[in-house]
């Protein structure tokens, strides 16, 4: 059963068209991560699906439902959350889950307020403002109200941003026990370790459209055999092998260089007989399995966010 259905779908704003076409698919009670850079359009799909803004073109069905004309019967049926968490922070963590029970009409609020603290690891803290939550427990927290009422779609837009190591290994276990319990996850990011070691199934999003739709393996299939990595002596020999194999469009970082193959000896004698020309010995030289961030480098052209680089970002 498919849980989301995307077909065609458009959305500029003013001139530029940041959904040129979008489509996949989601099936039921699975983690789907939609992969993309800054800008890519992942939160305009969210929102799109979420009913909180309309698509210019296409369709585009949740739990069954078509989000132009039933949009209040997907909005029973889901939750979300966005990139930031929106909890109340004059609000005790037992506080901020009562009003999400009552503003959702569910039964028996009390309860299902103490065993999501209890499910989330937060009992012993439920009575303190949130305000004063480590950024960790105020997204458990947070996850925790998109809970309330037992939605059958849950869509995380990029829930580890700012997160530190610690909390975002928590949170990759919340998702993957919501996960395990049924129910269906839509996750943006921009971390390829992240879709790598939850998703299901990946799609990546670029230029307004999905260029690669699959399983982690599967996308990984799409990059040659031979991932070649090549250290040298100095930043500067680096630089002049990179020139010298512009045509397989090799990726330095400092001393070392990596390029990609076919993995055929045919191939390998061809990248040392460049390596011979241009005077530029490796000091060492290795080949890899390909990554993810190989494939998205050959999809995009785009170098993607390293785990150094994240605390820059937003």
């Amino acid at each position: 059963m498919s849980a989301i259905v995307i077909e065609n779908l458009t959305k500029s704003y003013g001139k530029h068209q940041v959904l040129k076409g979008v489509n996949f698919t989601v099936e039921e009670g699975k983690i789907f991560a939609l992969l993309g850079s800054n800008g890519a359009g992942k939160t305009t799909i969210i929102n799109i699906l979420t009913t909180l803004i309309p698509a210019d073109g296409g369709n585009a069905n949740v739990v069954g439902y078509n989000v132009a004309t039933e949009a209040q019967k997907i909005r029973r049926a889901i939750s979300l959350t966005g990139q930031f968490a929106a909890v109340d922070d004059m609000l005790s963590a037992r506080e901020n889950l009562q009003l999400i029970c009552d503003l959702r009409h569910v039964k028996n609020g009390k309860n299902v307020a103490t065993k999501l603290l209890a499910d989330f690891g937060l009992s012993d803290a439920a009575d303190r403002r949130a305000g004063t939550f480590s950024g960790g427990m105020r997204r458990r927290l947070d996850i925790a109200m998109s809970l309330v009422g037992t939605p059958e779609i849950i869509f995380l837009d990029e829930p580890t941003t700012g997160l530190d190591p610690e909390a975002r290994n928590e949170m990759w276990r919340t998702i993957r026990k919501l996960a395990a319990g049924g129910t269906t996850i839509l996750l943006t990011t921009q971390y390829l370790d992240e879709a790598d070691e939850l998703a299901d199934r990946i799609a990546v999003l670029d230029g307004g459209k999905i260029v690669a739709n699959g399983t982690a393996t599967e996308l990984k299939k799409l990059v040659p055999a031979g991932v070649i990595e090549m250290t040298f002596a100095d930043d500067a020999t680096a630089k002049k092998a990179a020139t010298a194999l512009a045509e397989l469009v090799p990726k330095q970082d400092g001393e070392t260089l990596t390029v990609t193959s076919d993995g055929s000896v045919k191939g390998l004698a061809a990248l040392f007989r460049k390596m011979e020309a241009s005077g530029c010995e490796p000091t060492e030289f290795s080949q890899k399995q390909p990554t993810l961030d190989d494939v998205f480098f050959k999809l995009t052209g785009k170098q993607k966010t390293t785990e150094s680089e994240k605390g820059k970002e937003n």
